[in-house]
Formats: structure tokens, sequence, C-alpha cells
């Protein structure tokens, strides 16, 4: 062959493995065109990601997702874009914000996030029954609203208490919680809680007892759930869900700033998300993504760790996204010790998330990301040395290294160095 000028072009010879990546028309096929654009397929192309998508094609089990970023490293970043292209989509997003972090989100879609107080105005009760039975088409059972709200009551207390609860405290909950539903109206947290501290001799009678031991057994349960009543943690879920909330817009937000720094975060997103969950199965509003971030401050505490897994095993009859945002993965591990039902939990989370986005991790947790997340052993080089906005994403059995884009409009949305560059 002669090139223009009579010149000859010298042969080439290259393996086909690097003639794959020569060659300018080819490009990793991705996880299909339907969803949302999250950015550029390193491998070649584009990548685009909707769990619920590729829960129809049988490519996912479920529509789960866990993302795990150091700080800097682009987690924040991805969450708030995806929640926003996804809105394109008529997709709505219910997020626990327990830093403050989303409110620019909530202005750019032009709602206000619900700031929850000590003392404050806004209050939201987090045993509000669930619908009854799952959305149409959903394919499976629906969830006792009663066993849910026993479940909860029961996690709260063990959260509060620091400690698994004895089988007569679940009995003493379980009778109270009874007592209150047999009156009128929907059962709160300071309904429970009088019900425990003055039992009648009918509950008692249930469990072949009398009113005096049932008090007792019921004591300590009642005065740590007092806190949430008249304690340090009143004004956010002692009473009934504030009239007028609007939960009609596309996307939800609860601000837990407030009480970051507090011992009691855990009990408090637990409570918020418990909340969320409910307004999201009554609102029947179709696929909706629910995004738990700073989620070690939930896996801590045993009993709430236990109910978080069983919601997370409901997503798909509540057409409901389940995300957890965690740093790193040693944070699955930091919820308790070796071997501990905590951190089995923590772990399992992952078998029921089919979805893994993995940004740059230390070197330290290599080993432990290896092991846990079953990456090979590229994958495992690969984990430490990532950019900042590129994420290892594992999806079913696939993998893809996937540098996310964030678009000129959306800047602002995710900028948190505002306070260490000068503008």
């Amino acid at each position: 062959m002669k090139a223009p000028g009579g010149f000859g072009v010298p042969a080439h010879s290259v393996t086909t493995r690097n003639l794959g990546a020569a060659y300018p028309l080819l490009a990793e096929a991705g996880l299909g065109r339907r969803g949302v654009l999250v950015g550029h397929d390193l491998l070649g192309g584009s990548f685009v990601f909707d769990p619920f998508e590729l829960y129809r094609a049988g490519a996912v089990s479920n529509p789960n997702m866990i993302v795990f970023g150091q700080i800097g490293r682009g987690k924040s970043a991805l969450l708030k874009t995806y929640l926003w292209r996804q809105s394109v989509f008529g997709r709505r997003a219910w997020v626990v914000d327990p830093k403050g972090e989303y409110s620019r989100l909530a202005a750019l879609w032009g709602v206000r996030p619900v700031a929850l107080r000590p003392g404050g105005s806004v209050r939201l009760n987090p045993l509000d029954p669930l619908r009854h039975g799952p959305p149409s088409g959903a394919g499976s059972a629906g969830e006792d609203p009663d066993r849910r709200q026993g479940e909860l009551l029961a996690s709260l207390a063990s959260a509060c208490l620091g400690r698994p609860l004895a089988p007569r405290e679940r009995a003493a909950v379980e009778l109270g919680l009874g007592t209150v539903r047999a009156g009128a109206g929907v059962p709160t947290v300071p309904a429970v809680v009088a019900a425990l501290l003055d039992p009648s001799g009918e509950q008692a009678a249930k469990i072949r007892t009398d009113r005096a031991s049932l008090l007792e057994d019921g004591r300590d349960v009642a005065l740590e759930l007092r806190r949430l009543v008249h304690g340090d943690l009143r004004g956010m879920f002692d009473g009934e869900t504030t009239p007028g909330l609007d939960l009609s817009g596309p996307l939800v937000v609860l601000d837990l700033s407030a009480l970051y720094s507090s011992a009691a975060l855990g009990v408090l997103m637990a409570c918020a998300t418990a909340w969320l969950q409910a307004a999201v199965s009554r609102s029947g509003s179709g696929q909706a993504f629910l995004v738990v971030d700073e989620a070690w401050a939930i896996l801590a505490n045993l009993g709430v760790a236990r109910w978080l897994q069983a919601s997370w095993k409901l997503s798909r009859a509540h057409g409901v996204a389940n995300v957890a945002a965690l740093h790193r993965l040693s944070d699955l591990a930091a919820v308790g010790s070796a071997g501990s039902e905590q951190v089995g939990l923590a772990e399992g989370l992952l078998s029921d998330s089919e979805t893994l986005v993995i940004y740059a991790q230390p070197p330290g947790e290599v080993a432990k990301a290896a092991e846990v997340l079953s990456l090979s052993s590229t994958e495992a080089e690969l984990v430490p040395q990532l950019r900042r906005g590129v994420a290892l994403w594992k999806v079913g059995r696939r993998s893809f290294l996937v540098r996310h884009v964030v678009g000129s409009g959306e800047r602002r949305l995710v900028d948190t160095d505002a306070a260490m560059v000068d503008r």
C-alpha cells in the first residue's frame, strides 16, 4: 500500500488485545442506554446507570446501592448530581442528611429541607403506619405494619439502652404498643412511654404476670424512650407528625445537622429513616431513592442495624432504591467488635446491595476491601490509586472504572471547597 506522495506505510503488528483498545470505534458495551448518564467509562464510551431499569432487565436482583468514598474524593458530588439527573425521569428522592449538605440541592429543586431541632416546631412520628400491602405489581407479600412498628420501637429502645432487649423488656414493649393501638389514633412514642409506665392488669395477664412485674419489666425501656419525649431529644419525634408538611415535592430532605455531634445521632437517624420509609410507602408515588448519608451512625446500634437490614430487604416491595453512603470499608467493621452481630449485619448489607461504588481507599483498606467486596487482584491494586471523581463500580457481576462528569450548571451544587479556596 502506498501513502500519498509515493511513500510506503510500514506494516504494524499488534495483539488483538491491544488492537481492541486502539481501534477508535470500539468501546465497552456498558449497562445499556436507558437511565442517567453518570460520566465516562475509562475503558471507552459513556456510562449510564439506572437500578430500576437494570432490575427490569434482570441484570441485578435488587436496586440497593452502597457508596464508599473518603472526604474530597467525589462521593457527595455523585449522589447529589445523580439525584438531580433522576428528576428528569420523574423519580423522587428522600434524603436523611446528618450534616446539612443537601440544602443547595433542595434549593435547586425549589423545596426547603425539613430541619429537625431539639425543642423545634417540626415533629415526625416514626411510628406512622406503612401502607398496607406492596405497590401494585410488586409481586411480594405486603409488610405487616403492626409488626414493623413493634420491631422499630424495640430497635429504638435497644439503641437508647446500648444493649439488646431482654425477653421480658421486648414483651413489655409489644404489650405497651398493643395498649396504644387499642385506643384511637396513630401510635406515638409518648403514648407508648405512658403505657409502659402505667400498664394494665389485662395486659399483664396476657403473659401470666401481674401489673407490678410488668411495670418493672418495661421501666428501663420507658425511661430511655422518655428522652425522645421530655429529655434532651424532645421536640422532634415526640408526637404526631406536624400537619402541613409538604411531602408532594420531588425531593424531601431531613436536616439533622443540629445534632451531628450528638451521641444519639444513630437513634435520630433511625427515627428519621423510619418516618421517611413510611411516608414513601404511603405516598405510592412510584420509584424513588432513599439516601442515608453517614450510614455508620445507624449501623453502630445493634437493634437499629437489625431493623435497617430488614428494611433493605423490602426495597423491591416498596419500589425504593436504598442508598447508603460510607467513608471507608472499615466503617462496616468499626460498628462493633470483631465477629459481633453488628459487623455481621453491616456486612450483610453488602449482599443486599447489588451496586457498589468505591472511590479511592487508603492502602490499609485494600486487603479488607478485596476480601469483603470480592475484588480481583487488579481491582485491589487500582483502588488506592483512583483519582478524584473516578470510582470502581461493581454492578451485579460486572465491574467498571467510571469518571463522574459534573456539568457546568451543577458545579455550584457540588462545591464544598468554598471555605478552602479563595474565589
